[in-house]
C-alpha cells in the first residue's frame, strides 16, 4: 500500500476549526438516544440487550457579562474530558450548555456604559433599559459561544439554555409560588446587606469580607441625671444617632446597679436606657456596647429580644437621612464620621481613637462597602431545605471529590440563615407578587386579572418592582434545563444528572442551593458526583485579575499552541484539591506532547509505503509486542480508574507516560530492528502491529487531546485495520472493536485479562533499567549520542536481568553500542554502574579518550568539593542554629549528595 502523508509540522490551525464543525454538524455531540445522533441505531441495539448507562453534565453557566477567562478554560476542559470519556464508553451522554443572565453583574455593565454617555438607567426607564441590556446580553453570549467552540467543548448546542429564557422563567415562577404556598417564602422587614452603589439588597454570601484599615473610636455618653458618664467604643461613630440602648452583660458585677439607668445620646436631645444582654462580652473593652438595631446584625437580634426601637439612618444611596440632625443629612458615612468626631470633641465627649485593621463587607460585584440596612425584602426559609440537603449527603446520595469539601458544605448548611432573594434592580426575573389597594398580596403563576379579596381589576394591582437574585434561577439549573416543571422526555431520560464540575468558590452560592432545590422540587438530588476543582493562579500563587495584569486569555493560548495544548496542560496539572499555577510558558508542555503524537504518527504512517497490512494473531506476536500490549492494558485500566474518580492529573500523566516513553521511546525505536533486518513478511507484521497500537493509543488519548487525535485517526486505513482485527480475533490484539467512523465516538480502550503478562513486564523493566544506566554513563562521561561504545555486563544468575543476553541487539540499538560483552569478573579500565541483578561497565578502550575523561572527572570533583565546603560552612555556622529545621535538613542532604558524587567520580578516576 501507499504511505500516508501527514504534514511535516504539527499545526493545529490547519484542522481544529474544521474538525469541530464536523463533530457538531454530524450530530456527535447529541446523546445516543437522539434520533439525529449518528449512533442512534447502535444505542437502540444496546438498549434491547441491556440497560444503557447515562452520563449527564450541566455546564456551570458563565455570566453574559464579558468573555471567558482561564478559570472557564479549566472548568470546561475538565468537563469535556469526562464527557468524551463516557461517550466513548458507550454511555448515553449529554452535556448541556448555557449562560446566566447574571442580574447585578450585567446591570452594572450596562450602567457603566450609560455613564460614559452621561446617562443613567432612570433616563431610559425600565423598558428601554431592559432592551439595552438584552442587546449587551446577545453580544456577549455570541462571544462566549465562539470561545467555547474554540476550546472544543463537545456540548449539545441544540439543548442550549439561558437562565432568562422563556422555559426557565416559567420554572422560576413556579418555584417562587410553590415555596410561598408551602410557607417557605415570606416578605418582611429585616436587616439586610445593602450595596449603595448597586442600590439593592445582597445575600450574605454575596458579601466579600476584606481586611481594611480603620479605627476604634472611644466616645462618652453622659447619664441623663448628670451624675457622670460612661465610655463606649465603636468603629462606626456616625451610627450612634440610631442607638436605642447601651448593653452590659447581666453577670458583669461592675454594671449590675446601672441596668435601667438612662443615658443622654450625644448631640441630640434623646435618652436611651442601659440594658443587660448575654451578647455582651464583659472582657472586651469597657464591657459596655452601644446598640444600633438598624445598622448591625448582632444589635438587630439584641433589639428584637428587648423590643427596642429600630431607627434607620440611611437613604438607599448610602447617605444619612432625616433621622439624623440636619447638619449631617445627605452626607456619606465617611464624611459624616469626620464631622461627628469634630462635634463630639468640641462637646468633650470624644476620648480618642486606636488604629486597627478590621473586616469590612464589600459588594461582590462592584466592591462598594456594604451597609447593614433595614428594609422590606422577600426571604426563603432555608433551614427546612438545608436539613434535606444534609440528609442527602449523610445518606450518600451525593459524593464530593475530593472529600474535604464535604466539611465546607456541611458547615454552611448547619449554620444557614434565611436567603434574601429580592433585588432592587431591573434586569432579572420579576417577582410574581401583586399588591392591591385593599392590602391583599397576590402571589400567582399567572398574571392576576383581579383581586381575589375585593374584586378590583388588574389595573388596580401593582406588581412588585423588584427582581429575583440571579442564583434563584441558577439553583434550578440541573432540572429546569431539561424542561421542568413539564415532564419532558429529556427530564425522564437525563435527570438526575450524573456529575457537577465546578470551582470551590461557589459551593455556597450554587452547589448547596442546587441540591436543596433538586430535593425540594423533584424529590431527588440533582447529581451524584460533585467534583470541586481549584482555581487557576499565576506562578506566584496569586489569583488572576485585571488589576494585577497577570491574567491569561485562553484564546491567546489556543492561537499560539492550539486547544489541545491548553486542554492537556490544564488536565495534567489539575491535582485534586489543589490550585493550578501557570504562566504562558506552561502550555509548551501540552504543545510538545501534541507534537510527539503528530511526529510518531507521521513516522508510522510513512512506513506503510510498500507494505501490506496483515492480521497478526497471538502466536505471531514477539515478546516486544506482548510487552507493549501489556503496558497498553495497564494504562487503559489506570486511565479508566482515574477518570471514573475525577483524578485528572493521574489519568493524563498515565496516558502521557505510556505514549511518550513506553510506546515512542522504547517500542517504536525497538521495532526499527524489524524494518532494518527483517524480511518482507516481518516488515508487514511489524507495521500492522504498530498501526494497531497507534489506533488504540489515539482512542486512549482522545478525551485529553481530541483535535490532534481525531485528525490523525481520519488518516488511518480503518477498513483494513477492522478487517484484520476480525481475522486475528484474539484478546491480546483486540481491545474493543474499532469504530469505522469519527474517533469522537470510537470505543474507549478496555483492559483485557489476556494481555496481562507480569513476567514479560519484569523482563522489560530490567532491560529498560540496564539501557537507562548505560545511557546515564554516557551522559556522565560526556560521550556524544552518535558515538558507539563498548559495554560489559555482569548478570546475576536467575535474575530478570538475564533478558539482556537475549536482547543484546535491542540494547545495542537503544543505547548506541557497538559491542555488548557478558562477563563474570569486573573488568579493568572500566567505569561501572549497578542495577537490580546486574553491573554494567563502560569499557575504556580505543573508542574512549581517556585523557578527556580524566579532565572531565577532575573538574566535576572540584565542583562537588566546592559545593561540599559551602554546605559544611553553613552547617558549622549560625545557619544551623537559626534556620528552620526542614531547611537545615535540605542542606545536610545537599552535602551528602555532593560527598556521594565525589566518591563516585573518584572511583571513575581510579578505574581509568
Amino acid at each position: 500500500m501507499k504511505g500516508i502523508e501527514l504534514e511535516k509540522a504539527y499545526n493545529p490551525k490547519d484542522f481544529e476549526d474544521r474538525i469541530y464543525r464536523d463533530w457538531d454538524s454530524k450530530g456527535y455531540f447529541r446523546p445516543a438516544s437522539d434520533e439525529q445522533s449518528p449512533v442512534h441505531h447502535t444505542y437502540l441495539d444496546n438498549s434491547k440487550n441491556a440497560a444503557v448507562s447515562k452520563y449527564t453534565v450541566v455546564i456551570p453557566p458563565p455570566n453574559v457579562t464579558g468573555v471567558l477567562h482561564m478559570g472557564h478554560g479549566l472548568n470546561n476542559t475538565l468537563q469535556d474530558i469526562v464527557v468524551r470519556y463516557h461517550r466513548m464508553k458507550g454511555d448515553n451522554t449529554l452535556w448541556i450548555p448555557g449562560t446566566d443572565h447574571a442580574g447585578i453583574a450585567t446591570q452594572n455593565v450596562v450602567e457603566r456604559a450609560l455613564k460614559k454617555e452621561g446617562k443613567s438607567r432612570n433616563d431610559l426607564g425600565r423598558e428601554k433599559f431592559i432592551e439595552r441590556t438584552w442587546e449587551v446580553t446577545h453580544e456577549h453570549h455570541d462571544t462566549i459561544v465562539k470561545q467555547q467552540k474554540k476550546l472544543g467543548n463537545s456540548v449539545d448546542w441544540n439543548r442550549e439554555r439561558f437562565t432568562y429564557d422563556e422555559g426557565l422563567s416559567k420554572a422560576v415562577r413556579d418555584v417562587f409560588v410553590t415555596l410561598y404556598e408551602r410557607g417557605l417564602m415570606y416578605k418582611g422587614q429585616r436587616l439586610v446587606n445593602w450595596c449603595p452603589r448597586c442600590g439593592t439588597a445582597l445575600a450574605d454570601d454575596e458579601v466579600d469580607h476584606v481586611d481594611t484599615q480603620g479605627a476604634m473610636y472611644h466616645l462618652y455618653y453622659e447619664y441623663a441625671d448628670g451624675s457622670g458618664k460612661i465610655e463606649v467604643a465603636t468603629t462606626r461613630p456616625e451610627t450612634f444617632f440610631g442607638d436605642t440602648a447601651v448593653a452590659v452583660n447581666p453577670s458583669d458585677e461592675r454594671y449590675t446597679a446601672l441596668v435601667g439607668k438612662m443615658l443622654k445620646l450625644p448631640l441630640t436631645g434623646k435618652e436611651i436606657p442601659i440594658i443587660a444582654d448575654e451578647y455582651v462580652d464583659k472582657e472586651f473593652g469597657t464591657g459596655m456596647v452601644k446598640i444600633t438595631p438598624a445598622h448591625d446584625p448582632n444589635d438587630w437580634e439584641v433589639g428584637k429580644r428587648h423590643n427596642l426601637e429600630v431607627i434607620n439612618l440611611l437613604n438607599p444611596d448610602g447617605t444619612l437621612n432625616e433621622n439624623v440632625p440636619e447638619k449631617y443629612r445627605g452626607l456619606k458615612c465617611e464624611q459624616a464620621r469626620k464631622l461627628v468626631i469634630e462635634d463630639l470633641t468640641a462637646a468633650g465627649l470624644f476620648k480618642g481613637e486606636e488604629k486597627m485593621v478590621h473586616s469590612v463587607g464589600h459588594c461582590y460585584r462592584c466592591k462598594t462597602v456594604v451597609e447593614p440596612y433595614l428594609s422590606y425584602q422577600w426571604f426563603v426559609k432555608m433551614k427546612p431545605l438545608a436539613d434535606k440537603a444534609l440528609k442527602a449527603w449523610r445518606d450518600g446520595e451525593i459524593v464530593f471529590y475530593p472529600r474535604k469539601w464535604e466539611n465546607t458544605y456541611c458547615r454552611w448548611l448547619e449554620n444557614i440563615r434565611d436567603w434574601c432573594i429580592s433585588r432592587q434592580i431591573w434586569w432579572g426575573h420579576r417577582i410574581p407578587a401583586w399588591y392591591c389597594e385593599c392590602g391583599e398580596t397576590i402571589v400567582s403563576r399567572e398574571d392576576p386579572v383581579c383581586c381575589p379579596k375585593c374584586g378590583a381589576g388588574a389595573d388596580k394591582l401593582k406588581q412588585d418592582p423588584d427582581v429575583l437574585d440571579t442564583w434563584f434561577s441558577s439553583w434550578l439549573w440541573p432540572f429546569s434545563t431539561l424542561g421542568w416543571p413539564e415532564t419532558t422526555e429529556d427530564l425522564k431520560a437525563f435527570y438526575p444528572t450524573t456529575a457537577l464540575v465546578t470551582a470551590y468558590d461557589i459551593i455556597f452560592f450554587w452547589v448547596a442551593r442546587m441540591i436543596m432545590a433538586g430535593l425540594e422540587f423533584t424529590g431527588k438530588a440533582p447529581f451524584k458526583d460533585i467534583y470541586i476543582h481549584g482555581l487557576v493562579r499565576d506562578k506566584q500563587g496569586r489569583k488572576m485579575s485585571k488589576s494585577l495584569g497577570n491574567g491569561i486569555d485562553p484564546l491567546e493560548i489556543i492561537d499560539q499552541y492550539g486547544a489541545d495544548a491548553l486542554k492537556f496542560t490544564l488536565s495534567f496539572l489539575c491535582a485534586q484539591g489543589q490550585d493550578i499555577l501557570v504562566d504562558n510558558d506552561s502550555f509548551k508542555m501540552g504543545s510538545k506532547f501534541c507534537n510527539k503524537i503528530w511526529n510518531a504518527s507521521r513516522y508510522i504512517l510513512g512506513n506503510l509505503e510498500g507494505r501490506t497490512l496483515i492480521p497478526v494473531k497471538d502466536e505471531e506476536l514477539t515478546e516486544l509486542d506482548r510487552w507493549i500490549y501489556s503496558e497498553l492494558n495497564k494504562v487503559a485500566a489506570s486511565a479508566r480508574e482515574a477518570l471514573d474518580n475525577y483524578r485528572y492529573n493521574d489519568a493524563s500523566s498515565a496516558v502521557y507516560e505510556f505514549f511518550w516513553n513506553e510506546f515512542c521511546d522504547w517500542y517504536v525505536e525497538a521495532t526499527k530492528l524489524s524494518f532494518w533486518h527483517g524480511d518482507e513478511h516481518e516488515k508487514d507484521r511489524a507495521v500492522s502491529v504498530l498501526l494497531n497500537i497507534l489506533e488504540e493509543s489515539l482512542r486512549l488519548m482522545h478525551p485529553f487531546v481530541p483535535f490532534v487525535t481525531e485528525e490523525i485517526y481520519s488518516k488511518l486505513p480503518l477498513a483494513q485495520i477492522v478487517e484484520n482485527r476480525k481475522k486475528a480475533g484474539n484478546c491480546s490484539v483486540l481491545s474493543n472493536s474499532v469504530y469505522d467512523g469519527m474517533l469522537i465516538n470510537a470505543p474507549y480502550p478496555e483492559p483485557c485479562a489476556g494481555r496481562e503478562d507480569k513476567n514479560i513486564s519484569l523482563r522489560f523493566d530490567s532491560l529498560k533499567e540496564i539501557i537507562g544506566k548505560v545511557r546515564a554513563l554516557r551522559t556522565e562521561c560526556g560521550i556524544e549520542p552518535a558515538a558507539k561504545i563498548n559495554v560489559a555486563l555482569k548478570i546475576e544468575k536467575g535474575s530478570s536481568a538475564e533478558v539482556a543476553r537475549e536482547k543484546s541487539d535491542m540494547m545495542s540499538l537503544l543505547a548506541g553500542l557497538s559491542k555488548v560483552e557478558f562477563i563474570d569478573k569486573t573488568p579493568e579500565k572500566a567505569i561501572g554502574t549497578v542495577g537490580s541483578g546486574f553491573e554494567a561497565f563502560l569499557l575504556v578502550d580505543e573508542n574512549i579518550n581517556k585523557d578527556q575523561l580524566k579532565t572531565r572527572f577532575t573538574k566535576e570533583i572540584e565542583k562537588a568539593q566546592k559545593s561540599c565546603q559551602m554546605s559544611q560552612n553553613k552547617l558549622n555556622g549560625n545557619f544551623a542554629k537559626n534556620a528552620p529545621a526542614e531547611v537545615v535538613q535540605q542542606e545536610r542532604d545537599r552535602l551528602a549528595e555532593s560527598q556521594q558524587r565525589i566518591e563516585k567520580l573518584e572511583g571513575y578516576l581510579k578505574s581509568l
